[in-house]
């Protein structure tokens, strides 16, 4: 009887949606094999507190700048902290990465994005260090401490182009055909399957945000104003990924415009804002321990769309 109610429920599928046994049946395989990877993901939480900073600067001692950036020297420092709580931590500096820059298709239809990025794909002589080595850091992390200096009352380039290609992570799937994997036609259907079939108590049956339930940190150097709006454009981006935030999940360090700038490191890496390294560190590792605690499948989202 079961299999009969499943030929006669396919059939209807087929017909709403407009297409062959054959493509529904991709779509199926694609929406068993994020389920699978949704609950690995889970059980990768089990693991030993991993934290990963992202370093968005562009400058270096050894380069053009020839000073070694604020932002990261403090994100060093909190990582380091990190460590003496007893975690394992890596420092991923943007500008020693080749990051292309992403192309939006997401805008298009949801599943016109696909994880791994499918507009530079992993292995091939078209894919990026995004592609090919920063997504995998990113899903091994348990928490993310992001560092940014203010460029222009924002973020800077390398931290916009590295946000910007993790829409890969929230919400992306397979590709329904991988050879043609920007078939928008195609593409539609498999996201008016996801509509029909999404369920809110199955993760990864629909859209799989893999940001969900990992801690954020934030740190914002700069002389200029700017470094709320810079915090704001992070916190907004990231907690619609599904990122935790601890409370006092970030800080910003810079010095006054009644100061020369040759002044602001002096100031900016002071005591001051070693402690507040410090401070950010335990709250960070307080709150991957509460959130270990936590099935991911508990912070609810609308699997159908994003």
């Amino acid at each position: 009887m079961k299999q009969l109610a499943r030929k006669i429920f396919d059939k209807e599928l087929m017909k709403i949606l407009d297409i062959d046994l054959k493509t529904l049946r991709r779509f199926q395989e694609i929406k068993k094999e994020t389920i699978k990877e949704a609950r690995q993901l889970i059980k990768n939480r089990k693991q030993k507190i991993k934290v990963l900073g992202i370093s968005g600067s562009a400058r270096d001692e050894f380069d053009m700048a020839q000073e070694n950036s604020n932002s990261e020297e403090l994100l060093k420092k909190c990582l380091s902290q990190c460590q003496k709580l007893g975690t394992s931590t890596e420092l991923i500096s943007l500008r020693k990465y080749n990051i292309q820059g992403c192309k939006a298709c997401y805008s298009t239809t949801n599943t016109q994005c696909h994880f791994y990025c499918s507009c530079y794909p992993k292995g091939t002589k078209n894919g990026d260090d995004m592609s090919n080595f920063l997504y995998d850091k990113i899903l091994e992390a348990d928490a993310i401490i992001f560092a940014t200096p203010v460029n222009n009352f924002n973020i800077s380039t390398l931290m916009k182009a590295f946000i910007d290609r993790c829409i890969s992570l929230d919400g992306s799937l397979r590709p329904a055909d991988p050879t043609h994997p920007k078939n928008k036609k195609l593409n539609i259907k498999h996201m008016k399957f996801i509509e029909l079939m999404a369920n809110n108590d199955i993760p990864g049956s629909g859209l799989l945000k893999r940001f969900l339930g990992k801690v954020a940190g934030i740190i914002v150097t700069g002389h200029e104003e700017g470094a709320g709006m810079a915090i704001s454009n992070l916190f907004m981006t990231l907690n619609n990924f599904g990122m935790v935030f601890p409370p006092f999940s970030h800080f910003y360090a810079m010095s006054s415009v009644c100061n020369s700038t040759y002044e602001d490191k002096i100031i900016v890496l002071g005591k001051c804002y070693q402690k507040e390294t410090e401070l950010l560190a335990k709250n960070i590792i307080n709150e991957v321990k509460l959130t270990k605690n936590v099935d991911p499948i508990k912070w609810v989202y609308d699997y159908r769309a994003d």
